[in-house]
Parts: C-alpha cells; structure tokens; sequence
C-alpha cells in the first residue's frame, strides 16, 4: 500500500495565511460597504405615482445622508414619516428585534415608514396657496415650479402655513396624486415634518438602465 506523502509544512503555512488574508480583506471589503449604507449613501425604491414626472414607481434611486442644515428648498429626500404621515408601529420584540437591528446596520429600514417628497418650506417659511396665477408663495413670493407634473395645479387644497423652527413642509411633484403635507395639517406639526427625520437627499436614478441619471438639488435660498 503506498501513502501520500505530508505536504511540507511551509506549504501549509503558506496556504493558510493566504486564506487568512483573503477572508480578512473580504470582511474589510463588507466592512466598508456597510459603512457606507449606513452613513454615506443608501437605496431606495420609489413606491407610487406622486413624483412624476421626476421619479417614477419601480425606480432605484440613490440616497445621499445629510445634515439638517444641508438642506434646500427643491431637494427631493426620503424621510421617515413615522409619527407624522404614519402611526408608530409596535416595537418589535424578541428574534424579530434582534433581525430588525441586523437589517438597520445592513441600511434596511424595518418596521419604518419611508417616504419620497420635494422640500417646499424650510423653517420660518410662510407657505401659502394660492396667489391669482396659481402659484405657490414662499413668504409673499411666488415659487418657480417647472418639476410639476405638467396639467396639474400648484395645489387643489388652499393652506397658508408658516414652517415651524427644526420642521419642513414637503408635496409630491405630481400634486394631484400626493398624500404629502397638505394631507396632514390637521395632525401634529401641521404637516410638516421634522428635519431631524429626513434619511437623505436622492441625488440619482439607478435603476432601470434606461432612466439612469441624476436628480437636480434646490437652489441655496
């Protein structure tokens, strides 16, 4: 009976660290990507109808994390409209809270209700509908609002609303298909959101290849 012979054991030993090194740069490789999902950039899948014809249902776009003072009016950000445009959901408890902490580090968002919308009032904003051509007003002047899905009013719903300290008030682009701030002036805050709950501002098209591009920012007044 003949035997294989042992493999020298600088062969192992070199084997071995090579293995290591390639299990220790994939796990900085996942590292890294996970550090980005969580604080740099994230994606998100647009839902409905209520940002055309800047977004449309189906669409990946990428989302940039920003500061509450990184913030314009005529950004279109995702935010988590928990507490304002949506109940609080229950905590979740046991397995399912340890998978929805597992999920927040990947840059998942379980259990939260996420919403896309354009900045139209920043704080201390008085925003009001309408003026005798139909435009909206930021603080007396009318708003140049070419993103509007083209037949639509600036609004159907009349407001006049002045933008609390630390909030937002944010609409769809397609105004007559968005359940956004004028929906809720009766709740909490008006309408407004929090800055605070805004994810981050969508800075591009992702997916479908065919729609692959980048979402224009507001301007710095």
């Amino acid at each position: 009976m003949t035997t294989t012979p042992p493999r020298p054991p600088s062969v192992v030993a070199r084997r071995t660290s090579r293995g290591s090194r390639a299990v220790l740069v994939l796990a900085l490789a996942l590292l890294l990507v996970l550090l980005l999902r969580s604080f740099v950039v994230q994606t998100f899948s647009i839902p409905s109808d209520s940002m055309r014809p800047t977004l449309t249902p189906g669409e990946r776009v990428l989302v940039w994390r920003v500061h509450a003072a990184d913030v314009r009016r005529g950004d279109v950000v995702v935010f988590d409209g928990t507490g304002t445009f949506s109940d609080s959901p229950a905590a979740p408890q046991g397995l399912a809270r340890l998978g929805a902490g597992v999920a927040e580090v990947l840059g998942f968002r379980p259990g939260e209700s996420d919403y896309v919308k354009r900045v139209v009032g920043l704080p201390g904003d008085r925003i009001t509908c309408c003026d005798a051509q139909g435009r909206l007003l930021v603080d007396g002047r009318p708003l140049d609002e070419p993103y509007v899905y083209p037949g639509d009013a600036a609004s159907e719903v009349e407001f006049d609303i002045e933008v609390p300290e630390g909030r937002l008030w944010v609409m769809g682009d397609h105004r007559s298909d968005s359940v956004d701030s004028r929906s809720h002036l009766g709740s909490p805050g008006g309408g407004t959101i929090a800055v605070d709950d805004v994810i981050g501002r969508v800075v591009a098209v992702t997916w479908p290849l065919d729609a692959v591009g980048t979402v224009e920012r507001g301007s710095a007044s």
